[in-house]
């Protein structure tokens, strides 16, 4: 990759991704700007969480080439590990591990010999308004709770990439405000890299600097969020943004 892809952190070229024969995604050209908020908007089915994966190395594109930092990554190489630790994810249904709120945050860190993890573990469940519920089993708690320790566990490895899947579906008011705006704090600052998708577009124009519409597996616009949500150029985009079907 030349200087005209400076300042891309994702490329991706030609990509077709498929199980079994049914093909899941099609997107000839996407790219994601290093520390930008980008929220990918789509009905359920669209092939969000797939790209999602595809994204976190997870999987590997069926055809085609996904670019991170310019290293190539394809079916014919493995993903090196210094760039698989610098995308984290927080799932739709995040798993609790059979231990206490702070054992489920430090269990990232200790992997990666961190000395000082139960201190930062218990930073980053403050900032949550978690630090009361500390030594409690996490699988207890209330699934808005699951969720800010999922993103607490996330961000205390202090990720160059995080991306999340619909990370706030089906959690009352409180919750959602407290994981949105730990989101946009994240990336102010630390200028982390987010790239959310939902189903949401509301959430889209609260948290997102572009918003990208995603479409049977196609990329149909991605947009500054203004344009996005004024001035689509595609008849798609506009009818989803007016709320109409588009399934």
């Amino acid at each position: 990759m030349n200087d005209e892809h400076a300042g891309l952190l994702y490329q991706i070229e030609h990509l077709q991704h498929r199980y079994g024969e049914r093909i899941i995604l099609t997107i000839p050209t996407f790219e994601v700007h290093d520390g930008e908020l980008l929220v990918i908007v789509g009905p359920s089915g669209a092939g969000k969480s797939t790209l999602l994966r595809l994204l976190n190395f997870l999987e590997l594109p069926s055809t085609g080439n996904i670019f991170f930092q310019g290293h190539r990554i394809d079916q014919s190489r493995s993903v090196p590990l210094d760039l698989r630790r610098q995308v984290t994810t927080v799932f739709q249904l995040p798993l609790a591990l059979s231990r206490s709120v702070l054992g489920n945050v430090t269990f990232g860190l200790q992997l990666r010999g961190a000395v000082d993890a139960s201190a930062r573990a218990l930073a980053a469940l403050t900032h949550l308004g978690l630090a009361h519920l500390a030594n409690t089993p996490a699988r207890t708690l209330s699934g808005g709770e699951i969720q800010r320790v999922a993103l607490a566990r996330a961000l205390v490895l202090e990720p160059r990439v995080l991306l999340l899947d619909e990370p706030t579906a089906n959690l009352d008011p409180q919750n959602v405000e407290i994981i949105e705006q730990t989101i946009i704090e994240a990336h102010r600052q630390y200028r982390t890299t987010v790239i959310l998708v939902t189903h949401n577009l509301f959430q889209a124009r609260r948290l997102a600097q572009r918003v990208a519409l995603l479409l049977d597996g196609r990329m149909i616009e991605i947009a500054d969020t203004h344009t996005f949500g004024e001035s689509p150029q595609d008849a798609r985009t506009t009818d989803f943004v007016r709320g109409d079907m588009i399934y």
